[in-house]
């Protein structure tokens, strides 16, 4: 049986819809290791202590071997710090003994096993990625081809609310989690003008600087606002979760809020199936609220 360790970066702030991934992965998977990644510092006002969490351990991103941490961190807002340190977590899990190491982004919730993940990695993959879209946009939908396929040329052609890597020494997996620490620690910001979207665009290039990388075409993995013109929710009568006729695996529930409720609202009108998974998810997220939590908390945004 393979080793696996599942890791999500996030703040204080996004406490709550990790809670619910770690246990919606749990549900499907109790022998893999979560960890979540604090790049933060727990606030007097709450009262944190992994025991009483979902997670099987916390890595501090101060504690990871990120070369000069406390003058680093100034250097970056919230979102590009929580990316930045993802390449380094990487690495840092991949010489940890594990098999595979695969992230999922906070806001995600896991819905069906993810162990054909783990078949592509035995099978000879070493790096697994998800696009954004899978299937092109109608020629003449003007506005579908610029929310989607321009978005996806502006961010990066994949999403790294997911990624998965093969572990050992030798595989182009690990080789990939040293050179992904390398560039996040220097360019990973938002300037899309100089070709940065923080840890994103750089995955573009992978499929031409690695070997052995599978993009998982399967639409049940990472569904989400970008790409639901082109995948459909439907419930079987068994209670199963359909994409396209195909187990939803996971639903990437991005920008809770306005964007997120507008770009689905565009492209979901008529799949009330969609409605009833960010329903669901809302009340969820709203269970693991984190009681005492300061508004718009982050330690390092006060030093």
């Amino acid at each position: 049986m393979k080793k696996v360790a599942v890791y999500s970066s996030f703040t204080f702030s996004y406490l709550a819809k990790a809670r619910v991934l770690a246990e919606s992965l749990k549900k499907h998977h109790p022998d893999w290791d979560f960890y979540a990644l604090m790049t933060d510092l727990p606030p007097v006002e709450v009262d944190f202590n992994v025991e009483d969490e979902p997670f099987d351990s916390v890595l501090w991103s101060k504690d990871i071997g990120i070369v000069n941490f406390d003058e680093w961190i100034k250097t970056h807002n919230i979102v590009e710090a929580c990316t930045a340190v993802k390449g380094p977590a990487m690495q840092y899990l991949c010489e940890q003994g594990y098999d595979v190491v695969m992230y999922l982004d906070p806001d995600v919730a896991v819905f069906d096993s993810l162990q054909p993940l783990i078949n592509e990695l035995n099978d000879g993959a070493d790096i697994l990625l998800t696009p954004h879209q899978l299937t092109p946009e109608h020629k003449d939908d003007a506005v579908a081809i610029k929310d989607n396929e321009l978005c996806s040329l502006t961010h990066g052609v994949y999403n790294l609310g997911f990624v998965a890597v093969n572990a050992s020494e030798n595989s182009e997996g690990y080789r990939f989690s040293k050179w992904w620490h390398d560039r996040l620690y220097q360019y990973c910001r938002e300037d899309i003008p100089n070709g940065m979207f923080t840890d994103q665009r750089w995955c573009d290039l992978v499929p031409a600087f690695f070997d052995n990388v599978k993009v998982i075409r399967d639409p049940g993995y990472n569904v989400a606002s970008w790409n639901l013109s082109q995948r459909t929710i439907t419930f079987s009568n068994d209670g199963d979760i359909l994409v396209n006729g195909k187990p939803l695996r996971f639903f990437h529930f991005t920008k809770l809020g306005p964007v997120g409720r507008k770009m689905t609202e565009r492209y979901a009108v008529d799949n009330c199936e969609v409605f009833e998974l960010w329903r669901w998810y809302k009340e969820a997220v709203k269970k693991s609220h984190v009681e005492g939590l300061p508004d718009r908390y982050w330690a390092y945004g006060a030093i």
